[in-house]
């Protein structure tokens, strides 16, 4: 298993259409950090990668490379709420 953290770590950041100082301030660190850790100069502590996965609504194991699954909260959306947004992803996935 190959970690490819601080891929995922940026790919999330220019997914989320931040650049590193706006996710610097986001995280609560410097924008060297987030350059630190999107080079693989320095890996985030335990507590930093759960903060970012939060951030990112992700797991810590999506983060890690360790799981290639997404999930989306849709707590507090009603049944049609949720069918519509089935819809979305299920049209999204037949263009890739």
């Amino acid at each position: 298993m190959i970690l490819i953290l601080n891929e995922n770590i940026k790919r999330l950041r220019l997914a989320r259409g931040l650049n590193q100082v706006e996710f610097a301030k986001a995280m609560g660190v410097s924008k060297q950090c987030i350059s630190n850790w999107e080079n693989d100069n320095v890996m985030p502590s335990i507590e930093m990668l759960v903060k970012i996965a939060d951030f990112f609504n992700v797991s810590t194991d999506y983060v890690l490379g360790r799981n290639e699954k997404t999930y989306i909260d849709v707590s507090g959306l009603t049944d049609e709420q949720i069918s519509h947004i089935s819809l979305i992803v299920s049209d999204m996935s037949k263009l890739n």
